[in-house]
């Protein structure tokens, strides 16, 4: 195993933060693709120690969630209780079973060929959704569509699932329109970023990056910070789409290239 500085160079820090930002925003999963990129470009990041390459991933995640907190913040103050109550429901399935199920979610889901099967998976579940008809508004979002889009949340807990393109299925699977979908995914997404951010930034915390890893860490979280705030014209272009098909068989033919290589190297 090489050591951390040289299994995380700065470069390669930083390119993942630049990944991730747009990643995020996108149905296409940003947890895949801060595995397989590293991957399918020889990079030695897999090599890097697990604990470490989940603690660099929780700094990309810290520089994401502050990046939309300023870019989402003119949709905070317009939270009624109604909708708090919303989202506190559908906050509790991915609490739950992140907090029941972290550990082996990580250590048997995380590899390339799984991480393909939830890109798969996923991706079926945004094309089954795409033929729902678009006729609801948020407002009219209820207990049920909030459970619903817990639910959906959960199962992204699977890497390659997308949080984003599981909600956003969820979402239009209940007749929502497409802007009404993506407004519904923010509003439930960010208290689970937040939140699972707080909870892994204080564990990191206590346990301390070491040295030679310092600046990868900073430089990763400020790129993905940076990435965030000038990829959010993402949403509007997800918004306006009339179909997540172009998404859903881009994960596709990534899901089959990783498939691919992976037996290859067998």
């Amino acid at each position: 195993m090489p050591p951390p500085a040289e299994a995380l160079p700065l470069r390669h820090a930083v390119a993942l933060g630049l990944l991730h930002g747009p990643a995020e925003l996108l149905p296409v999963s940003s947890s895949a693709h801060i595995t397989l990129v590293p991957w399918l470009l020889g990079w030695p990041y897999a090599e890097l120690d697990p604990e470490l390459r989940k603690a660099f991933e929780v700094a990309l995640h810290a520089g994401t969630a502050a990046a939309l907190l300023i870019a989402l913040r003119h949709e905070i103050p317009g939270v009624s209780l109604r909708r708090l109550e919303l989202i506190a429901l559908s906050f509790a399935p991915p609490a739950f079973v992140g907090k029941r199920f972290e550990r082996p979610i990580e250590e048997h889901l995380g590899t390339p060929p799984t991480i393909a099967a939830g890109l798969a998976l996923g991706s079926l579940a945004m094309l089954a959704a795409d033929r729902a008809p678009q006729r609801r508004h948020r407002d009219d979002a209820g207990a049920l569509d909030a459970l619903l889009l817990g639910l959906a949340q959960a199962c992204a807990l699977m890497p390659g699932v997308s949080r984003n393109g599981a909600t956003l299925a969820a979402a239009r699977a209940r007749a929502f329109t497409r802007e009404d979908a993506n407004a519904l995914s923010r509003h439930v997404a960010l208290p689970i970023i937040l939140g699972a951010t707080a909870l892994k930034g204080t564990r990191l915390a206590r346990r301390g990056v070491p040295r030679p890893l310092r600046s990868a860490f900073v430089a990763g979280t400020a790129s993905a910070f940076v990435s965030t705030l000038g990829s959010t014209w993402l949403i509007q272009q997800v918004e306006r789409d009339r179909s997540l098909a172009p998404y859903a068989l881009y994960r596709l033919a990534l899901a089959a290239l990783v498939t691919l290589r992976a037996r290859a190297r067998t």
